[in-house]
């Protein structure tokens, strides 16, 4: 599969990261210096800089023949023209975008556009009056099988390091990525969590007690 990323920010290299390791062709559109200096130190990846608006830089993606294209810039109008683009004058099959404002949703999903809000976590977290440490439901996959979750590891964790190897993971649960500061880290056995990092992960809805517990728990083996 070859996918076009166009924003190379935390959301934008978490997803290059994963396609990345399960071998597939990625490209990244991205402006900001210090973005692409960090994605252009992967030689398997195509990095662009430019205005994933602009159909000049789409063109130097081979966006035509791309199975899918991802919008994840901060900004609904810059992943809204993107969007459009991609499949107007590309006819990129599927296309998909990080929708910041959740009241952009329906006209995203009006287009054909597969749209995920991620602000609309910022009032979940206000309803549930959730806190730094809780389990945070991101997306929901398989009609409700399997969800995808965040888990942040508190600042104020006082001496808390522990591998990946050393955590006791329920069996149905895998973590995806970790987010610290501006890097975003494939998880191995040997990856070191450290407090402040944002835990991505897959679980089903029965374990998610269990992950939480397997991750922030200090007296956990």
């Amino acid at each position: 599969m070859y996918a076009v990323i166009a924003g190379g920010g935390k959301v934008g290299r978490a997803i290059a990261g994963d396609l990345l390791a399960e071998g597939n062709e990625v490209a990244v559109i991205e402006m900001i210096p210090e973005r692409l200096e960090a994605l252009q130190q992967r030689h398997d990846l195509l990095v662009i800089a430019g205005d994933a608006t602009d159909v000049r830089y789409l063109e130097q993606t081979r966006l035509q023949r791309a199975d899918v294209f991802v919008a994840t810039t901060r900004t609904d109008d810059v992943n809204y023209v993107a969007c459009q683009l991609a499949k107007i004058s590309f006819d990129v099959p599927r296309v998909l975008s990080r929708v910041n404002s959740p009241r952009n949703e329906a006209l995203f999903q009006t287009m054909g556009i597969e749209a995920v809000s991620t602000t609309t976590l910022i009032s979940r977290l206000i309803r549930e009056q959730a806190t730094v440490g809780e389990l945070i439901h991101l997306y929901t996959l398989r009609a409700g099988q399997v969800n995808l979750v965040e888990i942040d590891v508190p600042h104020d964790f006082p001496g808390y390091k522990r591998n990946v190897s050393e955590l006791t993971l329920p069996m149905e649960s895998v973590l995806v990525c970790v987010f610290r500061g501006e890097a975003t880290l494939i998880p191995r056995g040997d990856t070191r969590l450290a407090a402040g990092d944002q835990v991505i992960a897959l679980t089903t809805p029965d374990l998610e007690d269990a992950l939480r517990a397997s991750i922030l728990d200090p007296t956990a083996p």
